[in-house]
């Protein structure tokens, strides 16, 4: 008895918005656009994660949630982030989290993420411009390229 399979149909479509799309110039540009993804509510209970995609003029194409934890940590999966980069044909991405604590200081895990995502990015001619990491304190952040760690 011979078996037959069914194999899904793959679609992919890119429809960006015509409206005006922020610039990303620098670390506080690309923290003053991420932080409302923040929700202040939860911003000093939960980590999130988030990637802001931009095109070849560092206009951002859209920002995805990665992922949401808890109090001490979250997952980012590294290819997810690529594969969102590659949808949306993204020459560049932002990493941004929070750390509950307010303590600004990268994790030797946030480090090491930064450097996989970065490793993984650049076999695709992407760049990591930055890793920015949020404090529920308004306006705190801390930013990777501004530190020399990208």
């Amino acid at each position: 008895m011979e078996k037959t399979f069914t194999i899904s149909e793959i679609s992919v479509t890119y429809k960006p918005k015509k409206a005006d799309r922020p610039i990303i110039a620098n670390s506080h540009d690309a923290m003053t656009i991420v932080r409302k993804f923040f929700p202040e509510d939860t911003i000093h209970l939960q980590e999130r994660f988030v990637a802001i995609y931009l095109n070849r003029a560092n206009r951002v194409i859209g920002i995805y949630l990665v992922s949401i934890g808890g109090i001490t940590g979250t997952v980012a999966d590294t290819r997810l982030i690529l594969a969102v980069a590659l949808k949306t044909a993204a020459t560049s991405i932002v990493l941004a989290h929070n750390h509950p604590s307010g303590n600004l200081k990268p994790s030797k895990a946030d480090e090491e993420l930064t450097r996989r995502i970065a490793e993984g990015a650049k076999l695709m001619d992407i760049n990591i411009l930055d890793h920015i990491i949020l404090s529920p304190e308004t306006g705190a952040y801390y930013s990777f390229a501004d530190e020399g760690l990208i």
